[in-house]
């Protein structure tokens, strides 16, 4: 298969004040993109900058939107695998679209980011029927991270960490774990996502106890339906 039909064309550009992150994930994130800004310095001393990270935890609280800000801060090419076509009936072939990808995010020293990673990288003996397939194709992905350049950076990312093999969770250096909001951080986000509009729009009843994603697509329904109210009666009044 084609190396493009295997990576998701995505060139949206996010900045790191535009993700909300705990102050731990902060820190470990930052500290991360530190190692790969100082990465020849740190190779003087033999001290290799982590390249293999999982991103785990909860839908909808930033785990993409993470892997791509890293890859801008560091201004490197974000690689995202296309999960549908990458995946084959036959488990040689899909190793070997695995394989094409890696090996041109190290050619490029680029930023790998695999969503869905427990699809690929389930626990061997998980599933019955397939683990002699699921055996090989494990075993694949866990050399291509082992011989991974180290001026290249691997991003995973799961809903499911409980399900992906042990000797590949043992190969990522950092695992960032992404919780559901608290109400405090929640409203910082309906702030900024309701700060373009204007104040009649912004009276919004807030949800709690929902991702980030769940709550944007909320406030922009909301906002939207505010918005087209008003238009409509705009319209009434200028037919009268």
């Amino acid at each position: 298969m084609n190396i493009h039909d295997l990576i998701i064309n995505d060139k949206q550009i996010i900045a790191l004040d535009d993700i909300f992150l705990s102050n731990e994930n902060q820190v470990n994130i930052l500290q991360l993109i530190r190692e790969h800004r100082y990465i020849d310095e740190l190779s003087k001393y033999e001290l290799p900058a982590n390249n293999k990270v999982l991103l785990y935890g909860n839908s909808g609280c930033g785990k993409t939107m993470t892997a791509k800000a890293i890859a801008g801060a560091l201004g490197k090419p974000a690689l995202i695998l296309n999960l549908s076509n990458v995946v084959c009936a036959r488990i040689g072939e899909t190793s070997q679209n695995i394989k094409q990808v890696f090996e041109k995010a190290g050619r490029e020293k680029a930023v790998l980011f695999l969503d869905e990673f427990d699809q690929i990288g389930k626990a061997r003996g998980n599933d019955d029927k397939d683990v002699g397939e699921m055996r090989r194709l494990v075993n694949t992905i866990i050399q291509l991270m082992d011989y991974y350049p180290d001026n290249a950076l691997l991003i995973c990312a799961t809903n499911h960490p409980e399900i992906i093999d042990v000797a590949l969770m043992r190969r990522f250096q950092l695992r960032i774990n992404f919780e559901m909001p608290i109400r405090r951080v929640l409203d910082t986000y309906y702030d900024k996502l309701l700060s373009p509009f204007p104040a009649n729009l912004r009276d919004v009843k807030r949800k709690y106890d929902i991702s980030f994603a769940e709550a944007k697509d909320y406030v922009y329904t909301v906002v939207k339906s505010s918005l087209i109210d008003e238009l409509e009666k705009q319209e009434r009044t200028a037919e009268k």
